[in-house]
């Protein structure tokens, strides 16, 4: 299952997004100061995007020493503001000094591969290959437990050997996106979950009684050295 588990409940969103602020903030010196950097996996939803703002107005982070990567990103052209990347962008890189050579965003579908969905995922799994380890795999998740665009029972949750796929028939629209696998999550060191509301319950519930990623892939997530779950009391109901 791997390392330590940490299960956080808050009483509200905003508490629970300055406790994982100052928590990213120690996470990213101690890589940097353990590797020179810190590789880190971003996640889109309204809990991924507001952490997101609030470590654009958070001191100390030292942001020229950060490479950032997304866990999934909706295969649509650029400008759509439903992409990970440009939600982002105007919560948090646009604010602070990243390097851009080091911000990885995935394609658009009018990006440098056009159309092509299958040549934009293997340009990713490229760039991933077998080494990169991301300190801090960021993820939120949906009310059946899916985690980046692994849903339940589908061939890209199945998916044991490449870090990246190409899903094409998601059950949340668009149906074509782009996903990292459980392959490079489970060589992450710290796998942290950001959920809230009781329509995520059922699959905190799961996860922690330790269903199967098939069913719930939420459960399959684990960091090699930690796994926070960051919860309010809604979507912590149902945990004994």
């Amino acid at each position: 299952m791997g390392g330590e588990l940490e299960t956080l409940v808050f009483d509200d969103a905003d508490v629970l997004t300055a406790t994982a602020a100052a928590r990213f903030a120690d996470a990213v010196r101690r890589a940097q100061d353990a590797r020179g950097t810190a590789t880190i996996a971003l996640t889109g939803g309204t809990v991924g995007i507001a952490l997101l703002r609030t470590l654009a107005d958070r001191p100390g982070i030292d942001w020229q020493r950060v490479d950032l990567y997304w866990g999934d990103e909706r295969f649509v052209p650029a400008d759509d503001p439903e992409r990970n990347e440009g939600q982002a962008r105007d919560a948090l890189l646009d604010h602070v000094p990243v390097d851009p050579a080091r911000v990885h965003p995935m394609a658009a579908s009018d990006g440098a591969f056009g159309d092509d969905i299958e040549a934009a995922a293997a340009a990713y799994r490229d760039l991933i290959g077998d080494h990169t380890v991301f300190d801090v795999h960021l993820l939120g998740m949906g009310p059946e437990g899916h985690i980046n665009s692994l849903f339940p029972h589908t061939a890209a949750t199945a998916e044991r050997s490449s870090p990246v796929v190409a899903v094409t028939d998601s059950p949340k629209p668009p149906p074509r996106r782009i996903s990292l696998t459980f392959p490079v999550i489970d060589r992450s060191r710290e796998v942290w979950f950001l959920a809230t509301g009781e329509a995520k319950a059922e699959a905190v519930a799961a996860a922690h009684a330790g269903a199967s990623r098939d069913d719930w892939p939420c459960a399959g997530a684990h960091g090699t050295e930690r796994t926070v779950w960051f919860l309010d009391r809604e979507s912590a109901s149902l945990l004994r």
